[in-house]
């Protein structure tokens, strides 16, 4: 009876321990999908990192802060997962194989387990732009999850596209406010090669249809203006005025629906979205699909193949 009170005390020690690194939020943000992102074993200072940037990723809806003990279990999660309102677990773990990375539905599964082919960390990422957009503010609210290709043959394509669709908030085209969306995640399938593309992005707009000297005045950039006499010679600058400036994209042209922060941004004007990326980027590939969490029959296995019964019964008769 002793052994078992004590380890029961160990157990609500941690959970305790959990619940203080867990932000509780208001009643009408409970509603929208919650993540767990945690690192189970041994792992590195690259991985752990990667483990930061991918909360990020999943910010605001997940525990940004949530501290992660050799002692703590996945129960233990799972435990807390219904009172914090969580609704997947991704799993980073590393072996001598490579390093795999699990996302679980809460609390009964399904569970996907794949293997992180490669990835780069979004300091990285940032560092290697040359206009780098870097600011808290884009995290305040979800990202707009795009996906692309998850089509073909296979019930795990389609679990799969499920799985990361039910990640994010839906978002309610009539009713949602475009200063709310300012990062989308981008999520590509090669059918070929099996692997998928995940990318991370922060989205501005910005006016088209304007030389330099008149967009840095209309989005409050004040232009050093002593060497000129008139405002004029300013605006009408050779080098400002090259045709160059005018050659926008029009495939990223849109029309601007609802007022939008940002100077030029005016409602019924054309505006240009422009992707920077914040990182991380990932390289997955999909290895097994699990019936419950993390345990229960294999739906799925890319290396194992189930035998056909009909085609058993088949040849039996």
């Amino acid at each position: 009876m002793g052994s078992k009170r004590k380890s029961t005390v160990k157990k609500n020690k941690r959970l305790k321990k959990l619940k203080k690194t867990v932000y509780e939020e208001p009643e009408e943000l409970k509603r929208a999908p919650h993540s767990f992102v945690i690192h189970r074993g041994q792992i590195g200072k690259s991985l752990l990192q990667l483990v930061k940037d991918f909360r990020k990723v999943m910010e605001p809806f997940t525990a940004a802060s949530l501290q992660v003990y050799k002692k703590n279990t996945i129960k233990d999660f799972v435990a807390l997962a219904g009172p914090m309102h969580v609704s997947h677990l991704c799993v980073f773990t590393s072996s001598d194989t490579g390093v795999n990375f699990r996302v679980a539905r809460l609390p009964q599964g399904p569970t996907m387990t794949f293997k992180l082919v490669n990835y780069a960390l979004s300091k990285d990422v940032v560092s290697s732009l040359r206009k780098q957009m870097v600011n808290p503010k884009l995290f305040r609210h979800a990202p707009l999850i795009v996906m692309n290709n998850f089509t073909g043959e296979g019930l795990h394509i389609n679990l799969m596209a499920t799985m990361f669709q039910n990640m994010f908030p839906t978002i309610n085209v009539t009713k949602v406010n475009l200063n709310d969306i300012k990062r989308c995640v981008l999520m590509n399938y090669n059918s070929e090669t099996k692997l998928i593309e995940f990318r991370h992005y922060a989205i501005t707009t910005v006016p088209v249809g304007l030389s330099k000297g008149v967009k840095k005045i209309v989005q409050s950039k004040v232009p050093d203006l002593s060497n000129y006499d008139e405002i004029d010679e300013f605006l009408l600058k050779p080098e400002l005025l090259s045709d160059s400036e005018f050659e926008e994209t029009t495939s990223s042209n849109v029309v601007v629906p609802q007022k939008l922060v940002g100077r030029g941004n005016i409602v019924g004007t054309q505006s240009s979205i422009r992707l920077s990326e914040l990182g991380p980027r990932l390289t997955l590939q999909l290895i097994k699909v699990e019936e419950g969490l993390m345990t229960g029959d294999v739906m799925f296995h890319e290396f194992i193949k189930k035998p056909d019964k009909k085609k058993e019964e088949a040849k039996e008769n």
